[in-house]
């Protein structure tokens, strides 16, 4: 009688003697025989099929288990057992016959750790690879992906999800307008808000269904509109404002216990003209090494754009640093984990300033990086640019085209001094496209969308074995 292994009928065994006692561990697949390691098939993890044949003393002993399953791709998910890497004659098969039979074995996670992994990032080699095609006619407000390139895109009203490998797609309605943040908390679960719909929505993307509901309780009692979201991995940051727009707060909820409020912090009233004193954090990013919580928000009125970028303490709820931007207020800003700084697009320069988060002072914290032109007078040259960080590189959108910036390390380099050199992304046939409204990173690509357009540019660098 043939031991109880997944798959239904399509394993069974044998009766060729082998040696007892043998390290060495043989597989009929598909009337191909195969031969290996106890220790290679235990690397596919325990509830696998292989891990099972592995620690079976029948099979160890007595027979050569039977598997009805294509030899030839077979060999080549033993090669990834074997290596970790899938071999360059993968390339012959399709992703999604690799995908299929890799789930039959239990071992989809080696899969996407060797086609997906963030560690094969490789900022200088991106190019544009292909679109991802989206329902409908609305362009794309936002785009949030998973740390192995799960990616969910908002667009009008509804989220467009896909899956690692991007081949698959599933589309769901929102009770929201619009949706203006979007982060992705796993492949299947984002959060969502809109600064025309009070409340942040927890989202079942698989399902299409509001798991959770949340409200900010301001003192006004009026509604609130989510104004940004970012996370950490174990909590959610949410920037609510009033539906008066008279007050603002970020809250903080713990992601492993149902999104319970954990802590608050920044909270802020309106006060007559001091309009300054309220700006909301249009965007929030967790700088891990610093244990610290990026906060930005910029607000136009009869003098031009003025802003603020703090970093909070969230175990104290008080301000670590903070600086007001008047001068060349940012467009867009981000931070740098890897690198320490902050990183700002100027609204009115077009140029790129970081702030040393080591040495971060109140009077003239940033440095530009760019050609430092004078570029304060009635045209804005930064205005829609957008900026991101990802490793220890940063990316900066002007117009259609994207910067890549990166650190240049000198010998020979003067206390505190940093050097950043600036790189054009792309082929000339990418160039002057649309202006790029979103750039953002799962796994080893970058996600791209631009104004107008319906559907969503994918970078890669070549992958081994594709």
């Amino acid at each position: 009688m043939s031991p109880p292994f997944e798959g239904g009928n399509q394993i069974n065994t044998g009766f060729v003697q082998k040696k007892p006692e043998t390290n060495v561990i043989s597989i009929n697949v598909g009337g191909q025989l195969f031969q290996t390691t106890k220790q290679t098939l235990a690397l596919s993890g325990s509830n696998s099929i292989l891990s099972k044949i592995s620690s079976s003393s029948v099979y160890n002993e007595v027979t050569i288990p039977f598997i009805d399953r294509d030899p030839e791709i077979f060999s080549i998910l033993l090669s990834l057992l074997r290596t970790g890497n899938l071999p360059s004659k993968a390339k012959v098969y399709d992703l999604q016959d690799l995908i299929f039979e890799a789930k039959f074995y239990g071992i989809e996670s080696l899969l996407v750790n060797s086609v997906s992994n963030p560690s094969q990032f490789e900022g200088f080699n991106l190019e544009k690879s292909f679109l991802l095609p989206l329902n409908g006619r609305d362009s794309v407000s936002v785009i949030s992906a998973t740390p192995y390139g799960s990616i969910h895109v908002a667009h009008g009203s509804k989220i467009t999800s896909f899956d690692w490998s991007l081949n698959r797609k599933s589309t769901i309605l929102t009770e929201f307008l619009a949706i203006d943040s979007l982060v992705a908390i796993d492949s299947s679960l984002a959060a969502a808000g809109a600064t025309d719909f009070s409340g942040l929505q927890i989202l079942d993307l698989k399902n299409g269904v509001v798991k959770e509901r949340v409200v900010w309780e301001n003192q006004t009692r009026s509604s609130s509109t989510v104004q940004a979201i970012g996370t950490n991995g174990a909590h959610l940051f949410t920037s609510f404002e009033s539906g008066r727009r008279n007050s603002s707060s970020i809250m903080v909820f713990d992601i492993n216990e149902g999104f319970k409020p954990v802590t608050e912090v920044g909270q802020h009233e309106i006060y007559g003209a001091e309009i300054n004193s309220g700006i909301p954090a249009t965007k929030l990013k967790w700088v891990d090494s610093f244990n610290l919580l990026m906060a930005s928000g910029s607000h136009g009125g009869p003098s031009g754009i003025t802003g603020n970028v703090k970093l909070w303490d969230l175990r104290s709820r008080k301000i670590y640093w903070e600086f007001n931007e008047k001068v060349d207020c940012f467009a867009d800003v981000t931070v740098c984990d890897d690198l320490g700084c902050i990183f700002k697009v100027g609204v009115n320069s077009g140029e790129v300033y970081f702030a040393d988060m080591r040495k971060l002072s109140s009077e003239k914290p940033w440095v530009c990086i760019g050609d430092e032109r004078k570029g304060f007078g009635k045209k804005k040259e930064g205005l829609g640019c957008k900026i991101e960080s990802h490793g220890n590189q940063v990316f900066c959108s002007k117009n259609g085209d994207i910067e890549l910036w990166s650190e240049v390390v000198l010998g020979n380099k003067g206390d505190g001094d940093r050097l950043f050199r600036r790189n054009l992304m792309g082929r000339m046939k990418d160039m002057g496209k649309n202006r790029v409204t979103q750039i953002g990173f799962g796994g080893n690509k970058m996600i791209v969308s631009r104004k107008d357009e319906q559907c969503v540019e994918v970078w890669q660098s070549s992958v081994r074995g594709f």
